[in-house]
């Protein structure tokens, strides 16, 4: 007889629905987490962040207001407050997910844990328990170089926590990580120059929309350069930071943000102890089921590196509980997620980009309405937004939606249910518009 049915080390987003779901169907439960219960995307990740994203974009909306009548004073930015107002939503959101496992009956541990057997965990405080299943769901790091002066560098973690906001920030990185806190920093009125290591941002993405938001963001101030790195972080004794650079001049900054990328959190967890398989990036190998090597421990999330996003850690938690618990088999299915970048503007997409759709189905059509939005036309902004259709040119297929634009992340969720149905450009134009929105455009392209 063990301990618990189920004990799942890591209590982010994937390894609190397992656990919830698994005790749902009877199972006893125990989690173990040595930080805080909510894990990345809680705590330091997507909720936070998406706070900040709401935060900077007062900047163009009360400079904005004056031309819908509204005579606004003077304005300025307190980041204390913003911080701490946060912070504290983070402290909320943390309890909620705390009393959602209570609630559901299932031990907490707040410690580290680590496998000792096929069946067996030990915990820091040197307690050693038994489980019929285990799952790992530790997610992912940010990647720090191993550079001289790294110390100085700060990560996505340490960004909700900064005293104050940098006059000068230096962020590395070309994706989505990096070019969100590009954007924030911005409307905070830092100056902010984003490095990266190629020619490319947002590798993956359409090329369209990625060349849409460089160009948008060169307009509105952020620096960019390509094909550079760093060698070397330097602390002042004024407190800056010199920064010596290869492929473009050294630079000097307040405050230099390292988003190249996340790792996985596979350390000293005793893996390679128990003879569980790595992949080549450090990650935890499963199969289909989340099952690793070893019959009776399992993973989901971040720690396996198959699509690092919070809504998919969480399918594969409920999918990995419903099947060994719940006698309900089911399988999590990798086509057409949608993803989002938080930029300024947002950007969003789903299925398949032209170039892809080209290589795998050859015969293709697009669709493009490139626009003002009308918030912008009246605000005498003259950013344009691009929305962009990819069309399987034998069946009629939508097979990807591109957009770049105000609230295009929340536009893109719904239509990605069409793509996912296989719905075809015949079903869109068919659709009545909905006037005025930006949100026509999808059933308006010809």
């Amino acid at each position: 007889m063990s301990d618990y049915d189920l004990f799942v080390i890591g209590a982010g987003s994937g390894g609190v629905r397992a656990a919830r779901i698994a005790a749902a169907h009877g199972a006893k439960v125990a989690v173990a987490e040595e930080h805080k219960v909510g894990g990345t995307c809680v705590i330091r990740g997507c909720v936070p962040k998406k706070l900040l994203v709401y935060g900077a974009h007062f900047a163009e909306d009360l400079n904005d207001a004056a031309m819908y009548g509204w005579d606004v004073p003077k304005c300025a930015f307190n980041w204390p407050v913003l911080r701490d107002n946060v912070l504290a939503e983070v402290g909320r959101l943390e309890g909620l997910y705390t009393q959602t496992l209570s609630n559901h009956e299932v031990e907490i541990f707040h410690e580290r844990a680590t496998l000792t057997g096929p069946n067996e965990v030990k915990l820091a405080s040197g307690r050693t328990i038994s489980a019929g299943k285990i799952l790992i769901a530790t997610g992912a790091r940010p990647f720090m170089p191993d550079m001289e002066g790294i110390e100085h560098a700060i990560s996505s973690n340490e960004v909700f926590h900064l005293e104050e906001l940098p006059k000068r920030i230096v962020i590395a990185g070309g994706g989505y990580i990096a070019n969100e806190f590009a954007g924030i920093f911005h409307q905070f009125g830092c100056h902010v120059t984003l490095v990266n290591r190629s020619d490319v941002i947002l590798r993956g993405y359409d090329e369209q929309l990625r060349d849409r938001l460089l160009q948008i963001s060169m307009t509105k101030g952020i620096e960019f350069r390509f094909n550079s790195s760093f060698t070397k972080v330097e602390k002042r004794d004024n407190g800056m930071l010199h920064l010596s650079m290869d492929g473009c001049d050294d630079m000097e900054a307040d405050q230099l943000l390292f988003a190249t990328g996340r790792v996985p959190n596979v350390e000293g967890l005793g893996l390679e102890q128990v003879g569980v398989a790595l992949g080549d990036k450090g990650q935890i190998k499963v199969d289909e089921n989340s099952r690793t090597n070893i019959p009776s421990i399992f993973a989901v999330g971040d720690v396996t590196d198959r699509i690092q996003l919070t809504p998919v850690a969480i399918r594969e938690g409920h999918s990995f509980a419903d099947r060994e618990f719940g006698d309900e088999p089911w399988t999590v299915d990798y086509d057409c997620v949608p993803h989002a970048v938080f930029s300024h503007p947002p950007i969003a997409s789903v299925g398949l980009t032209e170039g892809q759709a080209r290589n795998r189905l050859g015969q293709v059509r697009t669709f493009t309405s490139d626009f003002r939005a009308m918030k912008n036309v009246l605000a005498g902004r003259n950013e344009r937004s691009l929305y962009k259709l990819v069309v399987d040119g034998a069946t009629d297929q939508v097979v990807g939606i591109h957009m770049i634009g105000p609230d295009a992340p929340e536009i893109l969720q719904a239509a990605a249910v069409a793509v996912k149905a296989g719905l075809k450009k015949a079903d869109f134009d068919a659709t009545v518009a909905l006037h005025p929105t930006m949100s026509e455009e999808l059933v308006l392209m010809r």
